[in-house]
């Protein structure tokens, strides 16, 4: 079974660290030079912000809808990183680094395992150690397990933030949400 365990708005919930009061703000970080949206909270995706686009196109409402902006910290993404990825490491020694806030984890015993509350704890152990939220997701393929966080994060208030595709009907019912490009 693999696990994909993601941050949740990585760059955003790292400049939230230092400034919990931005944890009900729409925030957006910038990439180099501040030219472009690399990253938007929950809040600011609400607002219309879009990833990617030039910054200079939302400049006025960033001030209207008072969306914080930061330039882009890759040292500070880079060591909340190490910290997530060194914390989902003693959950199983088969850990692949997917990207700077992305890992696949395989659980090979998993018919012995409680899968759902290995992946809440997880959660609960990533956010209470670095305040980053995450989202898991559990299935036989990786791409699959990609799906499951897809769920697992749209879903959250159903979720928990936690899904498995761990039989048929799970599996066809998630292929069904989701096309070729949505993933």
């Amino acid at each position: 079974m693999f696990a994909l365990v993601d941050c949740n708005n990585f760059y955003a919930s790292c400049e939230r660290m230092f400034r919990p009061e931005l944890n009900v703000k729409p925030v957006v970080v910038l990439s180099n030079n501040d030219g472009c949206v690399i990253a938007r909270s929950n809040k600011a995706k609400a607002l219309g912000i879009t990833m990617g686009a030039p910054a200079f196109l939302f400049e006025k409402k960033f001030k209207e809808q008072q969306i914080y902006v930061f330039s882009s910290n890759y040292a500070l993404y880079g060591d909340m990183s190490n910290r997530v990825m060194s914390l989902l490491g003693r959950y199983t020694p088969a850990m692949e680094v997917y990207s700077i806030d992305e890992a696949f984890l395989r659980f090979d015993d998993h018919k012995h395992m409680d899968l759902r509350k290995i992946g809440e704890d997880m959660r609960k152990t990533v956010t209470q150690s670095t305040g980053i939220p995450i989202s898991v997701g559990m299935a036989p393929t990786k791409a699959l397990a990609k799906i499951a966080n897809k769920i697992a994060k749209k879903f959250a208030d159903k979720t928990g933030g936690v899904h498995i595709i761990d039989t048929q009907d799970k599996l066809l019912k998630a292929i069904s949400f989701f096309r070729i490009g949505d993933v």
